[in-house]
């Protein structure tokens, strides 16, 4: 029987066998427990975003059309989860994730980073369960993004 080298760990977390006592599940959610200290929006990336684009209005385009399409992209992802498509899921996770970064919604991201990785595993009864705090805090996210950005600049 080989034992684990405690000195080789970056192999990554998806290389690594889980560890006896932990499971998935515990570790996502301390994963989730996590990603709640993370602020819903991060005005930063979005000033950011600004500057790279030279105030020509994009950015505040592209919030508004995230902000819009929240409601739309949340049950397609529910509805992939729930019905276990692999491939929609993924996808959806994965669009959720980068557009979540590209507007400073930097816990909705970790989350759906989370999600995408349940996916992969094979998850998805964790997978729904994470839905639920998805859903939630990204609501929360749009509201701030709305409150904080959308409306003081447009």
């Amino acid at each position: 029987m080989q034992s684990p080298d405690p000195g080789s760990s970056d192999r990554g977390a998806a290389a690594d066998p889980p560890r006896p006592g932990i499971t998935a599940t515990s570790g996502s959610a301390l994963s989730q427990e996590a990603a709640g200290l993370l602020p819903l929006v991060d005005a930063a990336v979005l000033e950011e975003l600004e500057d790279e684009l030279a105030g020509s209005g994009l950015a505040q385009r592209f919030a508004r059309d995230y902000a819009a399409m929240w409601d739309q992209r949340c049950a397609r992802l529910a509805e992939a989860v729930n019905s276990r498509d692999i491939e929609s899921a993924l996808d959806a996770a994965i669009s959720l994730k980068i557009s979540s970064a590209m507007v400073g919604g930097v816990r909705l991201a970790k989350l759906a980073e989370l999600l995408e990785t349940l996916i992969r595993q094979g998850e998805f009864g964790q997978g729904q369960v994470l839905m639920e705090r998805v859903t939630q805090d990204g609501g929360q996210t749009v509201s701030e993004l709305q409150s904080t950005y959308i409306l003081k600049n447009g």
